[in-house]
């Protein structure tokens, strides 16, 4: 039998890991649909309600790093096989819930296993991938996450539609299980990155993490998340206190923004494979761009169809960047230990979303709607120093070990 093309192959790869990452991003966000009719089955607040989003997400986080880990000791596959099985039962296993407790302590369960898709998937890339077509691959995985995050609300509130909530979760649950029968059954093909070469006084894995690339990387991601996350909850809010702009005329604006940073996903794919010597430039333009976007939507009052094509060039461009920023993290990472610094590394985008809502509220309450979006330009300028210096950091640590040892 010919050996498989490596376009087919690389295509299957995607196709296999690339569900189970839209699984990982549509779970995430499969749940606040179901807030009102919960609110008045459980009889519990709205705060308590949001725990169960909070868990998931700040379970995956917290394990994305130790799982990175075992990732690179162990393999990646059989850690990606139980983390999607575990994930989407934990989904499903909700609808016998008998009261709100058990759905927090399953949303902890999800949460363990949604962990293992960031170290897994991209250690399984780096391993698997054709180098030519390794940017587009991270473009089209960024994307399938964005496409679960984007259809989740819908279809959880068109099942509910003519079923209850409890055959909602069950039946979107176990559409997990195909999925990880079809990852089981073409395991041949995904392939572990290879394996790190033990040699004798080189950095063990917590030096990695803590070096400084690896930890400028963290910032550089983080305040990315930090800057997306400010966008996403309050563009509506402050376009609506700054120019009087109705609900529905605002959240179109940030509907622009959204299909620009996703379609931006692909876009970043096809630039990386083809740009690989100028990653950082790249990605220093295209952040300036979407910085001037912000800037514009906050400072100058535009009419609704050109602020709509603003929005749309800025979130293209943010989005256009991104696939650009996980290559550069892959080049500085060293070999063998993808799992654990994609693990850590990536546990700063839970943590950005999760850090600046709250304090861009309180600009608005206290008065300031106008400094939301120059905040949000801001952190993303101080992303690009972090991933400037990270690049050059790097790429000393390489130089560094390259050079032969002194003779004794």
């Amino acid at each position: 039998m010919p050996p498989e093309p490596s376009a087919g192959r690389d295509a299957r790869i995607i196709a296999l890991i690339g569900t189970g990452h839209f699984l990982s991003h549509f779970y995430m966000i499969c749940l606040p649909p179901l807030f009102l009719i919960w609110r008045q089955q459980f009889d519990v607040p709205y705060a308590t309600l949001g725990l169960s989003v909070a868990l998931m997400a700040g379970t995956t986080a917290v394990l994305q790093t130790p799982v990175g880990f075992w990732v690179d000791r162990y393999g990646a596959k059989p850690f990606l096989i139980g983390g999607t099985l575990l994930m989407a039962l934990s989904i499903s296993a909700m609808a016998f819930a008998p009261n709100f407790w058990v759905i927090l302590g399953l949303a902890i369960c999800s949460g363990v296993g949604n962990s293992v898709i960031h170290p897994a998937n991209y250690a399984i890339m780096t391993g698997s991938i054709t180098k030519s077509f390794m940017g587009r691959a991270f473009s089209l995985h960024a994307f399938t996450g964005h496409l679960g995050f984007a259809v989740a609300p819908p279809v959880i509130a068109g099942l509910m539609t003519f079923l209850d909530w409890r055959m909602t979760l069950l039946t979107v649950g176990l559409l997990g299980v195909p999925v990880v029968l079809a990852i089981a059954a073409q395991s041949g093909v995904l392939r572990d990155q290879a394996k790190a070469r033990k040699e004798e006084g080189g950095p063990s894995g917590r030096e990695v993490l803590m070096s400084r690339p690896i930890l400028l990387f963290f910032g550089f991601f983080l305040l990315s998340s930090m800057a997306g996350s400010g966008i996403q909850a309050w563009l509506v809010t402050v376009l609506g206190k700054l120019w009087g702009m109705p609900v529905l005329a605002a959240s179109t604006v940030l509907t622009a923004y959204m299909v620009g940073t996703t379609s931006g996903s692909l876009v970043g794919g096809w630039i990386a494979d083809k740009s690989k010597r100028n990653l950082l430039g790249i990605v220093t333009a295209l952040t300036l761009l979407a910085m001037a976007a912000l800037l514009v939507m906050g400072w100058v009052r535009l009419p609704e169809p050109v602020l709509l094509v603003v929005a749309l060039i800025g979130g293209l461009a943010l989005g256009t960047s991104r696939t650009p920023r996980d290559v550069m993290l892959k080049d500085a990472a060293p070999p063998g230990q993808i799992g654990k610094v994609f693990g850590f590394v990536s546990a700063g985008l839970p943590m950005g979303s999760a850090i600046m809502p709250v304090p861009l509220g309180y600009l608005i309450d206290i008065g300031y709607p106008g400094l939301v979006l120059p905040v949000v330009a801001g952190l993303l300028g101080l992303s690009l120093l972090c991933g400037g210096s990270a690049q050059e950091s790097a790429r000393s640590e390489k130089r560094t070990r390259a050079q032969p040892l002194p003779a004794e």
